[in-house]
């Protein structure tokens, strides 16, 4: 790897602190992918716009008015205008359009950074199915410890008469 090369490694927290949860999805935005690959966002979009076909809405989209407004507040971005200074709604990258944008960014730079916002994707997808699975567990032993709840009380209940007998009547 030149150096060149090397300082384009990225952290996965910096790739990961540029994802957002969207429309159910995660997605990047224009801006921020711009910064990572080192190019301006007018270039990005415009290299975008240029191969649009390459671009269904479940590879990228446009943020609605109230999309972007929840972003900024998400993100906890402001400054006079209350548009990050923007001045139309960004367009978000899903992961797939991410993939897309290798094979329309040709630099060297767009390559590396590329792949790993793609690693990352892949990390976060890993992380969260192993996350579901432990979920599923915890429930599996809830609803055991559940059912072993009822059988404790009931023995807790015998043991109390087996210690407390009842006092047989006295007879006189």
């Amino acid at each position: 790897m030149t150096n060149a090369n090397q300082s384009l490694i990225l952290s996965d927290e910096l790739v990961m602190s540029k994802i957002y949860f969207i429309r159910g999805q995660k997605v990047m935005l224009d801006k921020d992918l711009a910064q990572l690959y080192r190019v301006t966002t007018g270039n990005l979009n415009l290299a975008v716009k240029r191969n649009i076909e390459r671009f269904p809405e479940d590879f990228m989209f446009q943020l609605s008015d109230e999309e972007f407004k929840d972003l900024i507040l998400q993100s906890a971005t402001s400054n006079k205008s209350n548009r990050g200074g923007t001045r139309k709604n960004p367009f978000v990258f899903t992961e797939q359009g991410v993939a897309m944008l290798s094979s329309v960014l040709h630099s060297e730079t767009a390559i590396h950074v590329n792949i790993q916002i793609i690693r990352v994707f892949t990390k976060m997808r890993q992380l969260m199915l192993t996350h579901k699975d432990i979920l599923l567990q915890l429930e599996k032993i809830e609803k055991r410890l559940a059912e072993h709840d009822e059988s404790i009380i009931l023995i807790f209940k015998y043991l109390k008469q087996l210690l407390n007998p009842p006092v047989p009547p006295a007879t006189g």
